[in-house]
């Protein structure tokens, strides 16, 4: 039997710094490379990881790369989503890092969901048509050949719940003029979450209708706890689809087997919530060994003191799941 461990980590906004700034990159490491240690994962899917610029050269995971120095992931491929170029983007990519061959990458944004139209109705001025609802941030599909398996690991990181900006209608950056201005901005992130979801239902029966069999691993930042639509969507559960036919399509959540008191990745307002998943087809379920949600230290990061120079760690809690297949 070969032991494969799968882990999925919202590293954070996790970038160099200036002169001074602080947390400074060296005080991050310091906290969170014990966190990729002890994860010892064969394949990890990264969200909020920049890039980084160096004279005459294109960006780079250079924050990410001195990160994994002095663990398991030293030197492991890293593939990550891009711009058309081939540097990276300056902010929140998403990477996947590991040792095993990389057979295959793609990037998906509005590929397979076409982007929606939007007539907003509380900007100022008023929108005379509909306008595009952009995603901000693209579907990472990478195939792997881990020696005993081909995995396909889909990384992602779905909108947040902070509402999308209307135009006229804040008076600061943290500040609406009114509350259904708020709502709709509300509204308009639902949209982009719901879209990225689809995208990746879709990206999941497509590879299921070309290998019935194929081995798919979902993982990321969702922001959306178990039971909300975005996650039940990208689950495909029979009790949702009525449709016993496809059983063998449902993607099943791996943190069901972490006791319930344990079960949370963020903690906001005192309260847990479980916003990081990993979804597996249900044919990995015969390899499946456990799962660990490593939270021992997460504060409160709603506080109005957890500022980033009090907790330089990252606000969420890796998930790592544990698999054996036949040699």
């Amino acid at each position: 039997m070969t032991t494969v461990r799968i882990a999925t980590f919202n590293l954070e906004n996790f970038d160099e710094t200036g002169d001074g700034e602080r947390p400074s990159l060296d005080e991050r490491i310091v906290l969170m490379r014990p966190q990729i240690v002890r994860l010892r994962a064969d394949v990890a899917c990264f969200q909020e990881v920049n890039g980084q610029e160096r004279p005459g050269q294109p960006r780079a995971l250079l924050a990410l790369q001195r990160l994994l120095e002095g663990t398991n992931l030293a030197g492991a491929n890293l593939v990550s989503s891009k711009p058309d170029n081939d540097g990276v983007y300056d902010e929140r990519n998403l990477v996947v890092a590991t040792h095993h061959q990389v057979l295959a990458r793609e990037q998906l944004r509005n590929k397979l969901v076409a982007e929606p139209m939007y007539l907003r109705l509380t900007a100022v001025p008023p929108d005379t048509e509909a306008t595009p609802i952009g995603i901000e941030r693209p579907i990472l599909h990478v195939t792997i050949d881990t020696g005993v398996a081909i995995l396909h690991v889909i990384n992602v990181h779905l909108k947040s719940k902070i509402p999308t900006d209307i135009p006229g209608q804040k008076l600061d950056g943290f500040t609406w003029k009114t509350a259904e201005a708020w709502a709709e901005g509300v509204f308009l992130s639902s949209m982009k979450r719901m879209s990225q979801a689809l995208e990746v239902r879709r990206l999941v029966d497509t590879i299921l209708t070309a290998d019935p069999d194929a081995m798919i691993i979902v993982a990321g930042d969702f922001n959306a706890t178990p039971d909300e639509v975005p996650v039940q969507a990208i689950r495909g559960a029979v009790e949702n689809t009525g449709n016993g036919d496809l059983a063998r399509r449902v993607l099943v959540p791996i943190e069901n087997t972490v006791p319930a008191s344990s079960r949370y990745t963020l903690y906001h307002q005192g309260r847990g919530e479980m916003l990081d998943h990993m979804l597996v087809t249900r044919n990995m379920l015969a390899g499946y060994r456990g799962s660990e949600i490593h939270n021992e230290v997460l504060h409160d990061e709603s506080a109005a003191f957890a500022i980033d120079r009090k907790y330089p760690e990252s606000d969420h809690a890796p998930v790592v799941a544990t698999f054996e297949f036949d040699a």
